[in-house]
């Protein structure tokens, strides 16, 4: 038996069937994956996403710390609510971790992946040293997503008049410090949504809250579909330790104004520039019948070969998708292995479906 969120006995009773994620006891799906994902793209479902870790970050040189800790700039957090997506990466430059972080009213939050929450909290911790900064674990907390086009309009509908009023009023990215509540328009799925913090003693109520409301929960293993037709990566597969943000259509997360901030893995990132990037992570779309999957072989004519690093069926566009890390010269074909034989793909920017429609 794997760790539990607050939720466990409500997806139970919701007849969810219940897989292991990373050491948790979470739910695939609640009877159809395929439905769960066209709820979203359509209407709205809510995710329990409490297993991922909170860590609260103060101290007077907390802004400092995490200037050198990521690769995006922190910096370009002035309100007070606004987030910052960025990589975390070893001194090879390869990625330790993607997170979130939040500037709140006492410092900063980030929010990491559940897989590496125990690798991240030491890697965190012992940089710290040298810095004063103090990290704080908030287990006392739960995470509910709740995504798609009615999403926030349908959260407004279940909370006070004034938070209603802010929750109308949030732009992309920026987050709601509230008391013991923290909402934040954020998400990964593609589509508008929510992401909330609340106090773990009160996400049963309100998860009941949602679904009484007609809010569909929805499993892991919509969100992995969902994710895969917005093009964001999963850690693990695409994006790892052995991978840069450069290789991983992550470079839009590399600050390198000012030349003088000195984050981790910096002068691994300006190294493999300098060298010349030998791949990127691009789409694949598959036109024939099949399932493109991680790890089957891409095969470039003329060029060389590549791999899948994931892949699925796309309920939106009713075709096999997959992103792949492939070399450089890699045009708009490639050809992929699926048991044995070679099929065509086309070759995509490694975003297919953003807010319901369609993107190749």
């Amino acid at each position: 038996m794997g760790q539990r969120t607050p939720l466990h006995d409500q997806h139970v009773a919701l007849g969810a069937k219940m897989v292991d994620f990373g050491g948790w006891d979470m739910p695939l799906h609640y009877g159809s994956q395929v439905e769960e994902h066209h709820e979203v793209r359509r209407d709205c479902g809510v995710f329990d996403v409490s297993h991922m870790t909170v860590v609260d970050v103060a101290g007077a040189q907390a802004k400092a710390w995490l200037q050198h800790l990521l690769t995006n700039d922190v910096d370009r957090l002035q309100v007070p609510g606004k987030a910052l997506y960025s990589p975390m990466l070893n001194e090879r430059g390869g990625i330790i971790d993607d997170l979130i972080v939040y500037l709140t009213g006492f410092g900063y939050r980030l929010v990491v992946n559940a897989a590496t929450r125990e690798k991240d909290l030491a890697w965190m911790q012992a940089r710290s040293q040298g810095f004063e900064v103090s990290l704080s674990e908030r287990a006392d907390l739960a995470i509910l997503a709740i995504q798609g086009p009615s999403a926030r309009a349908k959260v407004a509908e279940l909370v006070s008049t004034e938070r209603a009023a802010l929750i109308h009023e949030l732009k992309p990215f920026q987050g709601l410090p509230e008391g013991d509540w923290f909402i934040a328009r954020t998400g990964y799925t593609g589509e508008d949504g929510l992401e909330i913090m609340l106090p773990a003693d009160q996400v049963a109520g309100f998860f009941n809250d949602l679904v009484g409301a007609g809010i569909s929960p929805i499993g892991l293993g919509a969100r992995d579909t969902l994710r895969l037709e917005a093009g964001m990566n999963l850690y693990g597969q695409d994006m790892t330790e052995e991978a840069s943000p450069l290789v991983s259509n992550m470079s839009w997360t590399i600050a390198w104004e000012p030349e003088s901030r000195d984050f981790i893995g910096r002068g691994a990132l300006e190294a493999e520039r300098a060298a010349g990037i030998k791949s990127k992570l691009v789409g694949l779309v598959l036109e024939e019948r099949g399932v493109l999957r991680a790890h089957q072989v891409v095969r470039v004519e003329g060029v060389g070969e590549g791999e899948i690093t994931s892949g699925s069926f796309s309920p939106t566009l009713n075709k096999s998708i997959a992103m792949a890390r492939v070399p450089m010269a890699t045009g708009d074909r490639a050809e992929v292995e699926i048991r044995g034989k070679w099929f065509p793909v086309r070759v995509v920017r490694p975003n297919f479906v953003r807010n319901g429609k369609a993107l190749i």
